[in-house]
């Protein structure tokens, strides 16, 4: 596998003043890093390491399981975030989708409540699901890779992810992501390549 984390889809203050640039710094450079370091350490030597990194997730458990599904969580995270998005979906197939799922007030509402809910740390997860959309949560390092379902959007709802710009008001980390940073564009491109 490639040991390298891929660069930011932009730069670490493109998503102020909704995400600050010390959280990225942080959040990128030491934790999604940290995880990627202790895999290769992990893996060094060892047939695994010619897996993909998807291989890894799909087939490991332990710490090797939880570093390389942190690093892959992370990296899906970044994507599923963009400066000036948020709010509603444009029409189309993302807008059916939310539609599916009661329209863009109640996807928000849940998105959020299904964050607000997710005790200690974890994920929030949009999920293609036997056709259709479904908002799901894991917990910790959890991630809808090892299952059938076909994840489309994600928010990180460990401490980290917020702390440094909303302490500890998840609430407010949760809102601000829905309405200013949520990547409807990276949602349309896992939906297509889920037809």
């Amino acid at each position: 596998m490639d040991f390298t984390v891929p660069a930011l889809p932009y730069a670490k203050d493109a998503l102020s003043p909704a995400m600050g640039a010390e959280t990225l710094e942080y959040h990128y450079e030491k934790h999604h890093k940290g995880y990627m370091a202790k895999l290769k350490a992990a893996l060094e030597g060892k047939p695994e390491a010619s897996k993909t990194l998807e291989e890894v997730v799909r087939t490991s458990s332990g710490g090797v399981f939880n570093n390389a599904a942190q690093v892959w969580n992370h990296t899906f995270w970044w994507n599923s975030l963009k400066p000036g998005g948020g709010g509603a979906p444009p029409a189309g197939d993302v807008g059916d989708l939310i539609q599916g799922l009661g329209g863009w007030e109640k996807f928000r509402a849940d998105w959020i409540e299904a964050g607000n809910n997710r005790f200690a740390s974890g994920w929030v997860w949009l999920v293609l699901s036997g056709g259709k959309g479904k908002i799901i949560t894991t917990p910790n390092a959890e991630t809808p890779l090892t299952t059938d379902d076909v994840p489309l959007l994600t928010t990180d709802v460990w401490e980290h992810a917020y702390y440094l710009d909303h302490r500890n008001n998840r609430n407010a980390f949760l809102e601000v992501v829905c309405d200013k940073l949520l990547n409807w564009d990276f949602v349309a491109k896992n939906l297509a390549a889920a037809k």
